[in-house]
């Protein structure tokens, strides 16, 4: 199993060179670590976790012109080169499947313990102080403006409206990260996700203070 961590780390430490600040390895690194953590209390299939956690952002749909299958491919043919079995291999494709927020707007035909685990790991870099940190710098990347008082938060995006939506960036708080707390999947996700949740209401609130000039 070592093994197969090792090589599976070199080839997304590889692939991911160059890549946006917030989907590259180290984000991978942090959800890689979240998920060991969680399957210390949940339970999970260790090889299953660690090898979806790894691949989940391997080829970002939103990178790739919205390929949504292009991820899953790319994880399945590295995983056959390493010759492990078919029933996992499906597991860990259909876990980056249905591991995104954007995948959980649509129909979701697959339900694991190990998708819980991996998909609460991704959530809780997405909120928090990282989380924070993330959401500017792909909207600094994707050159969206971070407030227009003018611009209301859609918080009731269908799956199409989310993929192509260019609101400002402090709208993606309400559209998505203060909402993930109520959508943890697992007991141990659920307990950190609310530090992370309170720290960005506490941003919220200072950033609203700073930009109407009250401290």
């Amino acid at each position: 199993m070592n093994t197969i961590i090792e090589r599976t780390i070199s080839f997304v430490k590889e692939t991911l060179e160059g890549a946006e600040a917030g989907h590259d390895w180290f984000h991978i690194e942090r959800v890689y670590k979240n998920a060991q953590h969680l399957n210390e209390t949940e339970k999970g299939d260790e090889l299953i976790v660690a090898l979806a956690a790894l691949l989940h952002d391997i080829a970002d749909p939103k990178f790739n012109d919205g390929d949504e299958e292009i991820g899953p491919r790319i994880a399945g043919d590295f995983l056959n080169s390493l010759g492990l079995e078919p029933g996992l291999i499906s597991h860990v494709q259909e876990i980056i499947k249905n591991l995104s927020y954007k995948a959980s707007l649509g129909e979701i035909n697959f339900q694991s313990r190990e998708l819980d685990i991996v998909q609460d790991a991704d959530r809780l870099d997405a909120i928090g102080a990282i989380g924070i940190a993330r959401a500017f710098t792909y909207g600094g990347y994707k050159n969206r403006v971070l407030y227009d008082p003018e611009i209301s938060p859609n918080l009731h995006m269908s799956k199409e409206e989310y993929k192509n939506s260019s609101t400002p960036t402090l709208n993606h708080f309400y559209e998505k990260l203060l909402k993930l707390k109520d959508l943890m999947k697992t007991e141990s996700g659920r307990k950190i996700a609310i530090q992370r949740h309170d720290f960005m209401l506490l941003y919220l609130d200072h950033f609203y203070q700073e930009w109407q000039g009250k401290i």
